[in-house]
């Protein structure tokens, strides 16, 4: 159908919906037709579209609805490539010239003879370009990331090898497609490894990150399961208001059978395998149940990547039973590089490096601290139309700069301290890593949503915080109302407030005293004064997508928030005073 609608040799087919079958079929056949898949992020803007759609000379988009094809039509005049757009998820609500039913897609490929088809699917070769990820641009326009037939078959079967993915002819592997497709995970264990290994597909719905997953996961209990960071913390966090409405009873029973399991576990990562008794019994009393309530009774392999987890996260979910394992890479390396093992983790390192792939750590500190460079047969082809940019990320011995710092520890774990770009270098010239910070107020002050680092050629470091409060479902936005652990917390210090803004209005006393306690013991631990957090501000609304703040798989673009929050930033710095 690709080939009747006039698709040309290396021009690009978008695909702009939720993961779907239809999803799957379009990019697999926009490959063997010759061309390029290339997924969009349904978030884009129509401006974002464009961009994208134009980079890869999209001769056909596809879209799942009519939401998603408002955004086409109002760029297709400036698209001179195009070709077709199909539309799959929805009836056509109005008829247009080149716009297509999927069943009429379907159908155009009835009067293409196989033998055309054969032709071009022989003229391929392994180390030509065949799918386009947008690396979601935190930092200046998006890069089209070039990976070759190769790079996805390699890395699919690789992958799966290494974390002993069974074959369908000897046990059949379940997974839930739900993170967004247009990004390398998604594809590499949902479309690639699956098809590697004929694992069965079970698509979520479209609100699923909204909410609806967790019943996607208790209908099918999959028996592999990839999450980003939020999806784990949501869990936890729901998790705790339903512990916190249970009897005193039932909080003894889980808080003892949590350290037990926390304890067990910790031992059986540095090598202790055996099982006590009391161990057995939490698991008949309150781990199996946890496991049955959130669909993962059957999960032997439970993955967190693309942005850096917690170690509270890691510890909570460690400690019902369910050890939540760490795998590392990106778009440029075809997704993975370094993966945990269930046998072979340690918490906070991202595993080991898959069979074939090595890591060099460039220039490293007198700690082994450096930046870590890949290379083996999942590093990517280049940027599309970016011969500067390719040159940057991969230098002259063929090793990927990734701008991650890390090290490994004397048993060949990868540990990743932070990112080159994200560190503050403050006025006296100290080098800060944000996010081990951020994590500390996170975790000492429980109402607070998220946390960004500022102080960058300052005197000082500063804080902006939100607090965590009720999303709108529909649409993403995080809303006035305080969510259930927050108002919780507020009850417990005696405050009345129900909402962020009577907090920030009131300037609630209770409230502002327990976050400053929190960063003054956070700044008791800090590596040097240098490291303190001296002033924080407590901002209006929560990060979200819907806002800009975060990125497609929730990680914090700072330079959006940096704009965006420009004055409170500087009204840290106008005071002349440097605080005590």
């Amino acid at each position: 159908s690709c080939l009747q609608l006039g698709l040309e040799r290396f021009h690009g087919v978008g695909i702009l919906g939720f993961n779907s079958a239809e999803w799957f079929i379009a990019d697999i056949g926009a490959i063997l037709a010759g061309g390029f898949a290339v997924g969009i992020y349904t978030t884009n803007s129509p401006e974002a579209c464009h961009y994208v759609a134009e980079n890869c000379s999209a001769n056909v988009i596809v879209v799942e609805n009519h939401k998603q094809l408002q955004k086409i039509l109002e760029i297709e005049d400036r698209l001179p490539h195009l070709k077709g757009i199909v539309q799959y998820g929805e009836e056509i609500k109005e008829k247009r010239p080149n716009l297509y039913s999927w069943r009429e897609f379907m159908e155009l490929g009835r009067d293409v003879p196989d033998s055309r088809l054969r032709e071009v699917i022989e003229s391929q070769k392994p180390n030509q370009c065949c799918t386009l990820i947008y690396t979601s641009g935190t930092t200046g326009q998006p890069k089209g990331v070039m990976l070759s037939h190769d790079n996805l078959t390699w890395t699919a079967a690789a992958a799966a090898r290494f974390i002993a993915l069974s074959d369908a002819r000897d046990r059949q592997e379940q997974v839930v497609s739900y993170l967004p497709l247009s990004h390398i995970a998604a594809q590499m264990s949902d479309i690639w490894s699956a098809m590697t290994f004929g694992v069965q597909v079970h698509f979520a719905q479209p609100d699923a990150l909204k909410g609806s997953l967790v019943e996607t996961l208790r209908e099918v209990r999959p028996t592999a399961f990839l999450a980003v960071p939020r999806v784990w913390e949501k869990m936890e966090e729901k998790m705790k208001s339903v512990g916190m409405k249970s009897s005193a009873l039932r909080r003894k029973v889980a808080s003892w059978a949590k350290g037990v399991g926390l304890q067990t576990n910790l031992k059986r990562m540095n090598g202790c395998p055996e099982v006590p008794v009391n161990f057995r019994l939490a698991r008949q009393l309150v781990y199996r149940k946890v496991r049955k309530a959130l669909g993962l009774d059957r999960c032997s392999k439970c993955y967190t990547g693309a942005a850096p987890i917690t170690r509270d996260t890691l510890e909570f979910f460690l400690s019902l039973n369910i050890p939540v394992l760490e795998l590392y890479g990106m778009s440029e390396s075809s997704g993975p590089h370094t993966i945990s093992l269930p046998h072979a983790f340690k918490l906070g390192s991202c595993g080991k490096e898959l069979s074939g792939c090595h890591t060099l750590i460039h220039k490293p500190d007198k700690d082994g601290v450096g930046e870590i460079c890949f290379s083996g047969r999942h590093i990517f082809m280049g940027y599309l139309n970016m011969e500067d940019k390719t040159k940057e990320a991969i230098d002259e011995d063929g090793w990927l700069h990734s701008g991650d710092l890390g090290k490994h520890d004397k048993d060949g774990f990868l540990f990743i301290t932070g990112r080159i770009k994200e560190l503050i270098i403050t006025a006296g010239g100290e080098n800060v890593p944000p996010v081990p910070i951020e994590d500390a107020v996170k975790n000492a002050v429980p109402i607070i949503s998220n946390a960004m680092l500022v102080g960058d050629k300052a005197k000082f470091l500063a804080m902006l915080l939100t607090l965590k409060c009720v999303v709108d479902a529909e649409t993403g936005e995080p809303g006035d109302e305080l969510a259930p652990e927050a108002l919780e917390f507020c009850q417990k210090l005696g405050s009345k407030a129900t909402k962020v803004s009577e907090i920030i209005s009131s300037k609630d006393k209770a409230v502002y005293a327990a976050i400053q306690k929190g960063i003054s013991a956070v700044n008791e631990g800090a590596v040097s004064n240098a490291q303190k957090v001296q002033k924080w501000v407590l901002l209006e609304k929560d990060f979200s997508l819907f806002g800009g703040e975060l990125g497609p798989t929730m990680k914090l673009k700072r330079p959006v928030v940096a704009q965006k929050y420009q004055a409170q930033i500087s009204q840290f710095y106008t005071d002349a005073e440097t605080p005590s």
